[in-house]
């Protein structure tokens, strides 16, 4: 198992979400969070948003992680929306965004933080494996090669 699959059901995993442009797509994730986990939807977007200040979370060939630290949450959440067209990301190589894979952690989270954030860039690094997350038509299968895809260092 991996870290990103263990905090990642199935029912977080959407495809073909249209959304027009990152302030939609946070709405989305919002929306999904509060229905999964009664996380008040303007909690997570401005969180989202605080961190997008920094600097973005776009990675680059078309993929970003979103993500954020929330007060009072216990454990790392985490979301996949993949979306039906591309939008502006400000990533560092210019590509527009289809797949996004958000990350809430608990406000005093450090190191696992971290390491989630370190292993699903890994994963991304993976051109096939990326190459399918942002083509697979079956939310089952995306969540499917997530679960199945292990890091080069095991989770210890």
């Amino acid at each position: 198992m991996n870290r990103l699959s263990a905090i990642l059901p199935v029912s977080q995993v959407l495809v073909d979400v249209d959304a027009t442009s990152k302030k939609r797509v946070f709405e989305a994730a919002g929306l999904l969070f509060e229905n999964q986990h009664a996380i008040a939807r303007a909690t997570v977007t401005d969180n989202l948003f605080a961190r997008e200040r920094l600097g973005s979370t776009g990675l680059g060939h078309g993929v970003a992680i979103p993500h954020g630290r929330i007060k009072g949450l216990k454990h790392p959440l985490a979301a996949v929306i993949r979306l039906s067209h591309p939008i502006p990301f400000d990533a560092p190589d210019d590509e527009p965004v289809n797949l996004l894979i958000f990350l809430l952690v608990p406000e005093a989270a450090t190191q696992s933080h971290l390491e989630i954030l370190s292993e699903i860039a890994e994963m991304l690094s993976n051109r096939e494996l990326r190459e399918r997350l942002r083509t697979e038509a079956d939310a089952v299968e995306v969540h499917g090669l997530i679960e199945r895809w292990r890091p080069l260092k095991s989770v210890a």
